[in-house]
């Protein structure tokens, strides 16, 4: 399954209670259940146990995955939808239907 989505993009949640942040860095990407994990969005509170990593315990904020379908690419500052066309190299790439560039 090809995703409009990879890790590092740039991107802007379009549904829920991100909606007003600013765009953020893409951390990873949940191919299987077509999920992605955005910096500083969906954040949830874990209860954790004491261990090695965290010897007191305690509550721990982090990031929680976002449907694929919930955010969207920003390419030069605007939101975009995304397509895939054929470069002059002849390989397939993902280009903005909004302005007709290429993304790398």
């Amino acid at each position: 399954m090809k995703l409009h989505i990879k890790k590092g993009d740039l991107v802007k949640a379009n549904a829920g209670s991100d909606k007003s942040k600013d765009p953020a860095k893409v951390l990873k990407v949940i191919r299987k259940d077509s999920k992605v994990i955005v910096e500083g969005y969906n954040i949830v509170s874990r209860h954790t146990k004491p261990n090695a990593e965290f010897p007191d315990g305690g509550i721990i904020k982090k990031e929680a995955p976002i449907h694929i379908s919930n955010v969207s690419l920003v390419v030069n500052g605007t939101p975009t939808k995304v397509g895939r066309k054929t470069n002059e190299k002849g390989k397939l790439q993902r280009y903005s239907k909004a302005t007709g560039e290429f993304i790398n």
